[in-house]
């Protein structure tokens, strides 16, 4: 078999084929394992219409990755799409109509919605025979210069659509009754050839939507596909362009980029081509001059492989991809541009790193619209990322490990992948010290937790029995108590309700609250 044909992942039995083989071979298993895509197809010819499998469903089915959304463009208009739909299942949607597109939930199983009693849902069912299914009309849309929104346009052709998207590899389209292959710029040998190239011009394609700058940087990290130099050359020249685009597309985006398998190769080409200046500027603001003499680390390049060592300690733990913990990972060391400073000797230090970069979190966060608490859980673990060093050297009591747990929160485990994951040095010896000494914290965590429920760890008072043992209404004296309590806890472990009463009037007494 051709090594060209590689990445196309040929199956044992594959092996031998010549591509046009390869594709007959692909599309046939499609319709043979999903006849739903030829049951609609020969719905929608039975009515008059054409309808195609288009877009990523036709890439993945030929790299054998498809999952359960299957995505159709047709000749049929919204209203005609629905209908036909209806006839089908119950569970329709129709959230995408000013665009386009009605979406259904097919089960196959016996031709019905996931709930046959619903009207109009979002909702997936999330059975083996569970189908989601998106139809847009051809459509022509594009961008305007000063525009964030394309003007919505339908089409008359499979050929119109097709050349209005991203990437040749999804400008290919199977016809749904008829298995007719589509591929009017070449999709399948740029999939052959791992490579991400435009069906028109690249500026005109960036131009039209300049999202599509964003989407390559994540098919390279998605697909493990090279953006062909026309492509890089648009993106570098274009990249102020990106800044039309509203902050929730650019977010989405960027998330979906962290997501895949291997993020470090898009992240790169954001930043390499100039785009991540505009979306995310902390990452290339960590490129660093290095020192003559080399003696701290490319930051730029620690990042990304803090990133590959989250995802990898993120599988190895058992844990799904983490939007949180991959965001954390890229953006700890954000705080060092601004607090680097040139020591005695020689040395670099970034004091306080952390603090800075926990603010500068939240702000480009905010900026790109995250979520309130995804913004804060981000924020936590960039602030906390450095809280373990020094533990090794000199070992934590009992109560330094209770108050780490504390300020974790339910981020714990999160923070432990991160302060794992931020050990990069090639120095053999330091990095076998500094997993020794990790795994006894999270020993000893355990330990505790078994003991003390750390998670939920409570004062052993509450404001009630303050207020009753000292006889004094609601106020602030009433929180100054709690902390006290809280610290006490931490520090000491639990009491009883004997022990933890007289500590509370023992701290009571030095209060100057206490006489008047």
């Amino acid at each position: 078999m051709s090594e060209t044909l590689a990445c196309l992942n040929p199956t044992p039995q594959e092996r031998g084929l010549t591509l046009p083989q390869l594709l007959e071979h692909r599309i046939s298993h499609l319709f043979e394992t999903i006849p739903l895509v030829g049951e609609l197809g020969q719905l929608f010819a039975e009515h008059g219409h054409d309808l195609y499998l288009v877009g990523g469903s036709v890439r993945d089915a030929l790299l054998g990755t498809l999952g359960h959304d299957l995505d159709f463009t047709s000749d049929a208009h919204p209203d005609q799409i629905e209908a036909l739909l209806r006839t089908r299942t119950h569970a329709v949607w129709d959230i995408g109509r000013a665009f386009g597109t009605i979406g259904a939930n097919i089960r196959v199983a016996d031709g019905a919605a996931a709930d046959p009693t619903a009207t109009d849902s979002t909702a997936t069912d999330q059975s083996p025979d569970a189908w989601v299914v998106e139809i847009t009309t051809y459509r022509t849309d594009v961008y305007r210069p000063d525009s964030r929104k394309p003007e919505i346009a339908f089409g008359d052709s499979i050929d119109e659509d097709l050349i209005r998207r991203d990437f040749t590899v999804n400008a290919m389209a199977v016809h749904a009754a008829t298995r007719q292959f589509i591929d009017p710029h070449a999709g399948l040998a740029d999939i052959a050839a791992a490579t991400l190239r435009t069906p028109f011009p690249p500026e005109r394609s960036f131009s039209d939507d300049p999202l599509r700058m964003m989407r390559a940087a994540r098919f390279t990290s998605q697909l493990g596909f090279a953006v062909t130099d026309p492509v890089r050359t648009a993106m570098t020249g274009m990249a102020d362009r990106i800044a039309i685009i509203s902050a929730e597309r650019v977010r989405d985006e960027l998330s979906k980029l962290l997501l895949t398998d291997h993020p470090r190769e898009g992240l790169d080409l954001l930043v390499s081509t100039g785009i991540a200046d505009h979306v995310l500027p902390e990452l290339p603001a960590l490129r660093l001059e290095l020192d003559e003499h080399h003696r701290h680390k490319d930051v730029y390049q620690h990042t990304l492989t803090v990133l590959d060592q989250s995802i990898a300690l993120e599988r190895s733990r058992g844990h799904a991809p983490d939007l949180t913990g991959r965001m954390a990972a890229l953006m700890h060391d954000v705080g060092k541009p601004a607090t680097r400073r040139f020591e005695p000797g020689g040395k670099v230090s970034f004091h306080h790193h952390d603090i800075v970069g926990a603010k500068l979190t939240r702000k480009r966060l905010r900026a790109l619209a995250f979520p309130g608490q995804f913004v804060k859980d981000v924020a936590k673990l960039v602030e906390l990322h450095l809280r373990f060093h020094g533990y090794g050297e000199q070992g934590w009591t009992d109560s330094a490990v209770r108050r780490y747990v504390r300020d974790a929160g339910d981020q714990l485990e999160r923070l432990h992948i991160l302060t794992r994951a931020d050990c990069t040095t090639m120095n053999r010896r330091k990095a076998e010290r500094l997993e020794f000494a990790y795994d006894d914290l999270e020993h000893r965590i355990g330990e505790l937790q078994e003991q003390e429920e750390l998670k939920s760890i409570r004062p052993d008072l509450d404001g009630e029995q303050i207020m009753a043992i000292l006889g004094i209404a609601p106020g602030p004296v009433v929180g100054r108590a709690y902390k006290y309590l809280l610290d006490l806890r931490l520090d000491e472990g639990p009491k009883n309700e004997l022990e933890a009463g007289a500590a509370l009037r023992a701290w009571w007494a030095e209060q100057p609250e206490s006489t008047s």
